[in-house]
């Protein structure tokens, strides 16, 4: 079995409490960070009748708030769609959002045709893509010309202030334990801040996204630099 592989089967595993483990370990906060995402991208996009490709789309929240904002903003979609590789975290979202399109496809692969998208989102998914150069280039070919790419995700931080000190704390004691403790799956819980120490710095993201074709647009980090949103648009 690939890391990759095994990744996916965590996924599996968690999905029944994934989204309750997700409120209780932001306390909720993550919901202030994919709301921002959504208004911040449909700011810079300016488009109606959107088409939305949402990445590692899981359970589908971040689905979910695409679709609430785009109505609070009065903005339309031709369509809203999840991939994800795991059946387990698609099998809740497809309950949760009845009348949401689901495939299950790696964010490699991706169903979709050449050009046929205009914002593709990936929400705290693209550190666990293990061929992400592959994923970036198969986002590039999906976009349309102008589209976005939306990225949210726990960056690696090589020289954390105090505040990021307090969250590094946070997420390497106290959010394997209590994940842990909702999922009875400690190790999917561990996995993420061992995952976030292995990933990239926010300027080697900036590069790659660079590298494959996109112009960064915007780059924020939330909540003592926990969450990072990167928005960049397809040349």
């Amino acid at each position: 079995m690939t890391k990759q592989d095994r990744i996916i089967s965590m996924f599996d595993d968690i999905a029944p409490t994934y989204d309750r483990a997700n409120r209780v370990l932001s306390m909720g906060v993550d919901i202030v960070w994919r709301k921002k995402a959504c208004n911040k991208a449909f700011g810079y996009y300016g488009k109606n009748r959107l088409s939305i490709v949402d990445v590692a789309c899981g359970t589908g929240d971040m689905m979910g708030y695409w679709k609430k904002v785009a109505d609070e903003n009065k903005i339309a979609f031709d369509e809203i769609v999840g991939v994800d590789p795991s059946e387990g975290m698609v099998g809740v979202g497809r309950e949760k959002f009845p009348k949401f399109d689901f495939y299950i496809a790696p964010a490699t692969k991706l169903p979709r045709d050449d050009a046929s998208a205009d914002i593709i989102s990936i929400s705290y998914g693209i550190r666990n893509v293990m061929e992400r150069q592959a994923a970036l280039a198969e986002f590039n070919r999906v976009l349309k010309t102008g589209g976005l790419v939306v990225i949210l995700e726990f960056m690696k931080n090589e020289n954390p202030s105090t505040l990021g000190k307090v969250r590094d704390w946070y997420m390497n004691t106290i959010l394997p334990w209590l994940g842990g403790l909702i999922s009875n799956n400690y190790e999917a819980y561990r996995y993420l801040p061992d995952s976030i120490e292995g990933f990239l710095t926010i300027g080697k993201m900036q590069q790659e996204l660079e590298d494959a074709g996109f112009d960064m647009l915007y780059t924020q980090s939330f909540s003592m630099d926990i969450s990072t949103l990167m928005i960049a648009r397809k040349k």
